[in-house]
């Protein structure tokens, strides 16, 4: 026998290394295994046979029928100019009709060939019309030998598997490529475990890629996708299930907050009392930062629900255990806000070792990447000395430089902004693995699929706190209604008469190169062929029309970090009407007196996207306006996306439509990276039940079988979907 095991033999020594090489380049596919799991992403039916005296237009139809002639003609055309372009012309008839097929250019000499008159033979393919004939142009064929009542029924009934492919591999040669190696498939090692595969009903592992490559009925394909799911999510379960149990075995310090230290301070201040839902997510945050292994918690809550007042908490607790505690802000004028609001929220406890600091009073510092030298010289001063308990920072906290006396506790907001590779440097830099929170306002779609995977613990606010407006969404179509957009501007201007402010949002700056302007146009819609509405251009034709005489002033990305805080100040203290911005407010900005928001070309943002900048209005004690404007037709894809995010405040309904309407990329690769999913039969959504079955499955084997010693079949499966970059991935969370 082979030294080599059927499904890992390279597939240049089965296949040649022609084909190999474009299935390795092109569709990632290198051993006799991988083509297996190559699995075809629809069937078609070669058609019930059809008379060609009733044939439909624009379906694909199956026709036996006799070829009565066949003529070769020669045209010129700008691809043989000499005239030396050939169509093939077959016309064929059953008795009952007739019909045309046509060829062309190097596609005619096998036809020319076999298709003689008087041949029978099965045509399949797509029925159109040319000179108000119907015809077939390249249909498929197979010759009828005699005796061929049986060839008949087989090749019409059957279902054509058709494969993701590629311009230099079209479906059907995958398909051949497969027929070559489909017996290996008989060797598959079953990775689930024989009890769960047959108290379940699920067919065999060889079976199902049997089933799947070569269906005899729908029924098949149904068994093989059923059981090829619950691989998937049971080897994905696995994997998760393993790192929750190593996770559970590494050491971490306890953190318990005193009964009369600066928790129990901050709390016996607070202006308000605390959401029911903020404080249980409070006590499970409390009771992981108690236990000796490191918490590993996702919190998602909705926009405004008070996140910042559950993880803030948290670290108050961290620093009265003795701990320091670390919040990481995507962005710099984030994390000025988070500054400004802790330190507004603890008064004198963010004052220690000041001049009228409280008596348990801790350091909270702030750490840029644009600080003054000798702020940040004093900074990380004040975090080694550990006199410092809370510091607020973007990715400069990651820096080789940054030293902390006893890290306890990392927060991360907004965890899509960070790659898996910072979040573990700035976890590397405690003396044992610190405990870590992460933050989401709107799970978006990794996040979602990580959660209906499960691998962090994850809490919920789905409560508004006491006091919180709600928002009144509502799509302005600007190209069918322009005087919707006109009344857009009405709102805005009445906004602001009654002491309130606005936020005009635009998907581009407006300072940029020619080149750059523009991305890579969609053909959705007419409305696709200009560039973006910019800030710059907003601001100024809306200061001179409609808002003339309110005070204007602009914020984005490029601009100085001293300007963007300058300009925020004046906004938050009243002295700018409205606001036209980039994304750049998308998280964090509280301006509670901020009602109106007017999202220009709304189309351009993302669900997810649009969800969080809607949360910077209604934060106070008036409502909140929200219009997104858009040139997009009614019924385009664009517009539904719009109409689904007017119609719910739900942050988790959105996100499920996020995902559902791009995928989940790849739940164990780089976030959206667009990069080749391990997963191929499961939808992270539509299979939620599957995953939550295997999960609870997973989470059973390995409790009592840790390196699954007793599941060789399982360990070679875990190690085919961890390869080391996944592996590395996984143990980084």
């Amino acid at each position: 026998m082979d030294s080599v095991p059927a499904l890992d033999e390279p597939l240049k020594k089965v296949l040649g290394p022609a084909t190999a090489k474009v299935m390795a380049e092109h569709l990632g596919l290198h051993t006799v295994g991988d083509l297996l799991h190559h699995y075809p992403r629809r069937y078609e039916e070669r058609g019930q046979l059809t008379h060609l005296a009733d044939l439909p237009m624009d379906e694909h139809v199956t026709v036996v029928a006799q070829v009565a002639d066949a003529r070769l003609h020669t045209f010129a055309s700008s691809r043989a100019p000499r005239g030396k372009g050939q169509r093939l012309e077959v016309t064929i008839t059953d008795g009952s009709g007739r019909l045309q097929l046509v060829f062309f250019g190097a596609g005619v000499h096998k036809p020319h060939k076999e298709l003689l008159p008087g041949t029978r033979a099965m045509f399949a393919g797509k029925v159109s019309v040319f000179n108000r004939r119907l015809q077939l142009a390249h249909p498929a064929y197979e010759l009828l030998r005699e005796d061929a009542e049986e060839t008949v029924e087989t090749w019409a009934g059957a279902l054509i598997p058709i494969y993701p492919a590629t311009a230099k591999l079209e479906s059907w040669k995958i398909g051949k490529a497969l027929q070559t190696v489909l017996p290996s498939a008989q060797e598959a090692a079953d990775p689930l475990p024989g009890p769960l595969r047959e108290g379940r009903g699920l067919v065999t592992l060889p079976e199902a890629l049997l089933k799947i490559h070569r269906p005899h009925t729908k029924a098949d394909i149904e068994e093989a996708r059923a059981r090829l799911k619950w691989d998937e999510a049971f080897v994905l379960q696995v994997a998760l299930a393993r790192r929750r149990h190593a996770d559970a075995q590494l050491p971490a310090v306890p953190r318990r907050p005193r009964p009369d230290g600066i928790l129990a301070a901050f709390d016996d201040r607070l202006p308000f009392t605390l959401t029911e839902g903020q404080r249980k997510v409070s006590e499970e945050i409390f009771a992981d930062l108690a236990t000796d292994h490191p918490m590993h918690r996702l919190l998602q809550g909705e926009v405004g629900s008070g996140k910042t007042m559950v993880a803030l908490r948290a670290m108050l607790a961290v620093v009265d255990a003795g701990g320091q505690a670390a919040m990481l802000a995507p962005t710099e004028v984030l994390a000025q806000q988070h500054h400004r609001s802790v330190t507004e929220m603890m008064g004198d406890l963010a004052q220690g070792g000041m001049l009228g600091g409280a008596d348990d009073a801790t350091k909270v510092v702030l750490l840029t990447g644009s600080m003054g030298a000798a702020a940040r010289r004093q900074a990380l001063l004040d975090l080694a000395t550990g006199e410092a308990g809370i510091v607020i920072g973007t990715h400069a906290l990651i820096e080789d430089k940054v030293q902390f006396h006893d890290l306890g506790l990392v927060v991360v907001d907004e965890q899509h902004r960070f790659g898996v590779e910072q979040r573990d440097a700035l976890r590397g830099k405690g003396k044992q693995p610190p405990h870590l929170l992460v933050m989401t306002a709107t799970p978006i779609p990794r996040t979602v699929a990580m959660t209906v995977f499960g691998d962090l613990e994850t809490s919920v606010l789905d409560q508004l706190p006491a006091g919180r407006s709600p928002i009144a969404s509502h799509v302005v179509p600007a190209a069918d209604k322009p005087h919707f957009l006109a009344r857009a501007w009405e709102r805005v201007r009445e906004e602001v008469e009654k002491g309130h402010q606005a936020y005009v949002v635009c998907p581009r700056i407006g300072d940029e190169e020619d080149g750059a302007k523009a991305k890579k146009k969609s053909p959705e819609d007419e409305a696709e062929k200009r560039p973006p509405l910019a800030v710059l251009d907003t601001a100024e034709q809306l200061a001179r029309g409609p808002l003339a005489g309110l005070r204007v002033d602009v914020l984005h990305g490029r601009m100085p970090p001293d300007d963007k805080d300058a300009v925020m100040r004046r906004f938050a203290a009243g002295e700018v009407d409205v606001l036209v911005a980039t994304t750049v407010i998308e998280v964090g900005v509280n301006v509670p007196n901020a009602t109106a928001m007017v999202i220009m070309d709304a189309d351009r943002f993302g669900v997810s996207q649009l969800h969080q900048l809607r949360g910077r209005v209604g934060r106070g004690s008036a409502p909140g306006l929200c219009l997104l404007v858009t040139e997009m037709p009614e019924a385009s894809p664009a517009r539904q996306r719009l109409n689904a995010v007017a119609s719910t405040l739900d942050g988790f309904e959105l996100s499920r439509i996020d995902l559902e309407q791009r995928r989940e990329g790849d739940v164990l690769g780089q976030a959206q990276s667009g990069t080749r999913s391990s997963l191929r039969m499961l939808a992270v959504i539509d299979d939620e039940e599957v995953i939550a079955e295997a999960r609870e499955e997973a989470a059973r084997i390995v409790a009592g079988d840790p390196d699954l010693e007793r599941l060789p079949a399982l360990r070679t499966a875990l190690d085919a979907l961890l390869d080391e970059e996944r592996e590395q991935y996984l143990e980084k969370g």
